[in-house]
């Protein structure tokens, strides 16, 4: 049974909450190139012995890549809406992209980033769709697509399904920054929720596996006030 929580500890709790939300843009761009770089680095090498490949998919595939720029620009101004349907200069919007390149690597990038602009403009339903439809792979974009999902099931106030999706997220792969930005999201939302020993575990397993993450920097002011709540 979980113990009763101490009002104060509550509000700090919340406090906690509300700075580690609304983080995913700001995320996104300190880590954009490398996870945009394990996508499109595919893209570009796609090619080979068969003359389908190096003839038609590979160029269809870069003029996709061009085509996204445009929305790319706008999703970096935070202009959302844009970005999805009409990033001007003769672009792509990432949904014509989905419609045009569905089946491609640059397709498919497009369902996260279409996926991180819904949940910006707070269409949660419209963001989880579109993030389902998001094949992640490699060892970066595994731990995004569970964590934006996260998210956005916290946003709609669903507690466990945006828990389910953060320890998704935190297990995913290995990553010594990632995977501790969500097991603190993870123990943010277990603690406000009162479940004060699963809340524990995620703040000490950052503590010992990732001490070198920001995350870890304060754990222990966070571990010390679940042992006191």
């Amino acid at each position: 049974m979980a113990r009763r929580r101490n009002p104060k500890k509550k509000d700090e709790t919340l406090v906690d909450l509300g700075e580690a939300s609304g983080q995913v843009q700001d995320f996104f761009e300190a880590n954009q190139n490398t996870i945009i770089g394990v996508l499109l680095g595919l893209v570009i090498a796609i090619g080979g012995i068969y003359a389908y490949n190096n003839f038609y998919k590979k160029p269809q595939q870069m003029e996709a890549v061009r085509l996204m720029s445009k929305a790319q620009q706008q999703f970096e101004r935070d202009s959302f809406a844009l970005a999805l349907e009409n990033p001007g200069d003769g672009g792509m919007g990432f949904l014509q992209i989905i419609d045009n390149y569905g089946g491609s690597d640059v397709g498919n990038l497009a369902h996260y980033y279409a996926g991180v602009s819904w949940l910006n403009l707070g269409k949660y339903d419209a963001a989880i769709a579109y993030l389902k439809d998001f094949n992640p792979s490699g060892e970066i974009t595994p731990i995004m697509k569970f964590g934006v999902m996260g998210d956005a099931y916290s946003e709609m106030g669903k507690t466990d399904d945006a828990i389910s999706h953060y320890k998704k997220a935190a297990n995913a792969k290995d990553n010594q920054f990632l995977s501790a930005y969500y097991l603190k999201k993870l123990g943010l939302l277990q603690q406000y929720n009162g479940n004060l020993e699963a809340s524990k575990e995620a703040y000490q397993e950052i503590k010992d596996k990732y001490p070198d993450s920001p995350e870890a920097r304060d754990i222990d002011k966070f571990i010390s006030r679940v042992d006191n709540n």
